[in-house]
């Protein structure tokens, strides 16, 4: 492929001067002060998959996942320290008020963040957001009461607005046959963070009991016992942001000079648009099938979402309640052992398995399999000992795997429905609706949670096999929504 090298018409030039870079074979131009367009030159001529920035993505969107999900193994006890419920059997409603406020603050921001990476750039977002979550996350640990934690918990959610931009920028930093594996990176470092987060908090919350020679009962972590997992996800984010500055920028900044003949890739943006279905001027909310796939996710995550806190509550809860009576240290072990092998999976297997299937049949399946898992916990709480160690790690892992693989395939589908002009935008928009959604999630498990403890002599679906059946009708809607006449795809996944 030939180019040839043209400086671009300064003010008052000749508007008609050739831009940077052309294509000879299409007609395509570069601006060489447009990272955006940079970003395609370096992917015209670096045919491999760029394995540094998507290291980069991993570590920054790992982040997105911590938070969220790091306080579900401590939640019992951190709302019965808070002596705001008055009945052992209230405390579920109570920690999924606290875990639904982060949900509900995301919800109402997403859109506006995915609005500014499409207007001002992916990493400008990116660093942003992660700069609040260091400092939320760090106050978060310093709460003492109730509403001063349900309000931190609100706060980082509203500025936590970092997955839809870096799912723009995965699909942007790669190739087209390479954007598999990119979303791959980011789905699985979300799974992973929504695992390994319990997981530390598991480990790491009332330090001074679990590690009394290392944590005196004088410290601070010994005052504040869940202090020390906020602190080391705060860590982790700040060595997430000086990352951030490693990331070249994809988004393209530059005035377009004489679209037709000229144009910095509007050829590829028509190419495109016919692909997707879609056009610049296009509401994203008339792009039925973008907003096709974000509703049926949304309903997977509402389930996702809820799975995430009833486990943890279940495993920490009595066997008289139908729980597994683990501590939180145990509870970590079995989210460890889930993060290692699902991290595996989505890397070495996810992407194989998808471009066989496709991203739809992937989730489809997963979502077959799920029912069938899901329905085995009842059972497995009735084992002890080395069997019941076997089978719930089995499970774990099986439902994480599952479950990822269908967030991961309906990303593709939303990230195939739209050009890069709205991809920030149309992020932004799933990640709202899905965490509206996500918002009756731990709320609905907490409850849902609670009314399980109070019939555990019911004639039907006593106790946890109620839990565990509401879960699986919300897979099985899911499930049905996959298929016509309601799931629209757009014409290039159509035609593979």
């Amino acid at each position: 492929m030939k180019s040839v090298l043209q400086d671009l018409p300064k003010a008052g030039e000749n508007s008609n001067t050739e831009p940077l870079l052309r294509k000879s074979t299409i007609d395509v131009f570069y601006d060489k002060d447009c990272p955006g367009c940079r970003m395609d030159l370096r992917k015209e001529t670096n045919l491999g998959a760029p394995y540094k920035e998507l290291l980069y993505i991993w570590i920054i969107a790992l982040c997105v996942g911590l938070p969220i999900s790091s306080l579900y193994p401590y939640l019992y006890f951190l709302v019965k320290d808070f002596n705001v419920a008055k009945r052992d059997e209230d405390i579920g409603y109570y920690a999924g008020c606290v875990a639904s406020a982060y949900m509900l603050g995301r919800g109402l921001t997403s859109v506006l963040w995915g609005a500014v990476a499409d207007r001002y750039g992916r990493k400008p977002v990116i660093i942003f957001c992660c700069t609040t979550m260091i400092i939320l996350t760090t106050l978060f640990g310093l709460s003492t009461n109730f509403w001063t934690a349900v309000s931190i918990r609100f706060l980082l959610g509203a500025f936590s607005g970092i997955f839809g931009p870096v799912q723009a920028y995965a699909t942007e930093v790669c190739r087209k046959e390479h954007q598999t594996l990119a979303l791959s990176f980011t789905s699985s470092a979300w799974a992973i963070g929504m695992i390994i987060g319990p997981a530390m908090g598991g480990f790491l919350a009332e330090p001074a009991v679990k590690y009394p020679n290392i944590f005196t009962k004088d410290s601070l972590f010994a005052r504040l016992p869940y202090f020390l997992p906020c602190l080391c996800i705060s860590i982790w984010t700040a060595a997430a942001t000086i990352a951030c500055l490693w990331l070249p920028e994809t988004l393209h900044k530059h005035k377009e000079i004489n679209e037709e003949s000229h144009g910095t890739g509007v050829t590829e943006k028509r190419q495109e648009s016919n692909e997707t279905g879609s056009t610049e001027s296009e509401s994203l909310f008339k792009n039925w099938p973008l907003m096709s796939c974000i509703v049926v996710y949304c309903v997977f995550s509402l389930h996702n979402m809820a799975y995430s806190e009833i486990f943890s509550l279940w495993a920490v809860s009595p066997k008289k309640f139908g729980g597994l009576n683990y501590t939180t240290d145990n509870v970590g072990e079995v989210l460890s052992v889930t993060g290692a092998g699902l991290f595996l999976f989505q890397l070495a297997i996810f992407p194989k398995v998808e471009k066989i299937l496709g991203p739809l049949k992937v989730a489809r399946v997963c979502a077959v399999l799920s029912i069938v898992v899901l329905a085995s916990y009842p059972s497995i709480s009735k084992l002890s000992g080395t069997s019941l160690l076997l089978c719930i790690n089995i499970a774990s892992l099986l439902k994480s795997i599952l479950s990822t693989s269908i967030f991961t395939g309906f990303v593709i589908l939303q990230n195939s429905t739209i050009s890069q002009s709205q991809r920030g935008a149309a992020n932004g928009i799933a990640s709202t609706a899905m965490s509206l959604f996500k918002v009756f999630g731990p709320a609905g498990g907490g409850v849902l949670f609670s009314l399980a403890e109070k019939r555990m002599y019911a004639s039907f679906l006593p106790g946890t096999d109620l839990i565990f059946f509401i879960l699986n009708v919300n897979l099985v809607i899911g499930l049905v929504m996959t298929f016509k006449p309601f799931l629209v795809l757009p014409q290039r996944v159509r035609s593979e």
